[in-house]
């Protein structure tokens, strides 16, 4: 019997289809699995939510795939549930053929956008979500190879093909496997707290990865930030990160109030002025630890902090880690 206090499940539907590419299925849902049991042994009863992830076809039948593993689903997509988060995994070689015979599948990726779904689109499956209508007027990746083809086929869709990352309300697309375990961290973040995606990533990330947020392109940021003197701030508080000025004296050099400054600054960004100035540090730091011998001292004095032991306690606090725990880890990937 279910307990009563069981928090509903969080459900995943992946669309399956003949020629898909397999390590676009697996790799996600190893992720999800990994950041699902990170979770359930930090987190609360009260906060945790289990998943459910469920494998949606046109019809019912095992699916064969070139490399040699049957797909069995175990919905069809008349009657599968609604899904939190659809994951459209990528398609060897030529996308049309699987295109024109899954119609079902792209309706069933319409309907299911319309009621709510977030929706990541992997590769060449990002053609069914353009053969959808959904991608129309919307930026988009897809394979580099068939780039050229999908502009053809859907010239309604800006296509990015400089960016691995596209982001577009609740659409995400993706150009490569690396890019989609990228989202997949971002996404545990979400279900399952920072750390849990930390977790998740340094278990499956066997390079040195950008965060999400620097690799997407997001669809109307610029739009969304029309603040040109935050975005001058923004821009100074880049380049002199080792300033001996406080935020408040910043703001001043710009003429602001501090609490103009703070109020528009969050307005423009979505976060704090504190907030910003502490990520741009940590990824400054992580930068020269990875890339240069500079003592764990002077990287503190190279990104703003008076020495290594607050440098310590933001890496700690941020990362769950050390600064030199960081540089192991980081060049083990880089030299090893």
């Amino acid at each position: 019997m279910t307990d009563k206090h069981t928090n509903p499940p969080i459900n995943i539907a992946i669309a399956v289809y003949p020629h898909l590419l397999v390590t676009s299925l697996t790799l996600p849902i190893e992720m999800l699995r990994a950041g699902e049991a990170f979770a359930k042994g930090h987190l609360d009863k009260q906060s945790f939510r289990p998943l459910a992830i469920n494998l949606v076809a046109k019809s019912a039948g095992s699916i064969p795939t070139r490399a040699g593993l049957a797909i069995n689903p175990n919905c069809i997509t008349t009657n599968a549930p609604y899904s939190d988060l659809i994951i459209v995994p990528g398609i060897w070689r030529n996308p049309r053929p699987v295109v024109r015979t899954n119609q079902h599948v792209v309706d069933w990726l319409s309907q299911s956008f319309s009621a709510g779904s977030h929706i990541i689109g992997v590769g060449t499956g990002n053609c069914l979500l353009a053969e959808a209508g959904l991608l129309d007027g919307h930026p988009a990746t897809t394979h580099w190879h068939y780039a050229k083809q999908f502009s053809h086929d859907y010239p309604q869709v800006r296509l990015k093909p400089d960016f691995f990352i596209t982001q577009s309300e609740r659409m995400y697309t993706v150009a490569s496997l690396n890019a989609l375990a990228d989202v997949i961290v971002h996404i545990i973040s979400q279900y399952y707290t920072k750390a849990a995606a930390q977790h998740v990533e340094r278990n499956f990330s066997h390079e040195i990865r950008k965060p999400y947020e620097d690799q997407r392109y997001l669809e109307g940021a610029v739009d969304r930030h029309p603040d040109e003197l935050i975005a001058q701030i923004q821009f100074w508080l880049k380049t002199n990160l080792a300033t001996e000025l406080n935020l408040q004296e910043v703001a001043a050099q710009f003429s602001l109030s501090y609490r103009t400054f703070t109020r528009r600054f969050r307005a423009a960004t979505n976060q704090s002025p504190i907030e910003y100035w502490q990520q741009l540090r940590v990824e400054g730091a992580k930068e020269l630890l990875a890339s240069s011998n500079l003592s764990i001292q002077e990287v503190a004095l190279e990104v703003g902090y008076n020495d290594q032991g607050h440098l310590t306690r933001v890496f700690k606090k941020v990362l769950s880690q050390t600064p030199s725990g960081y540089r192991k880890v980081v060049r083990r990937k880089l030299f090893g």
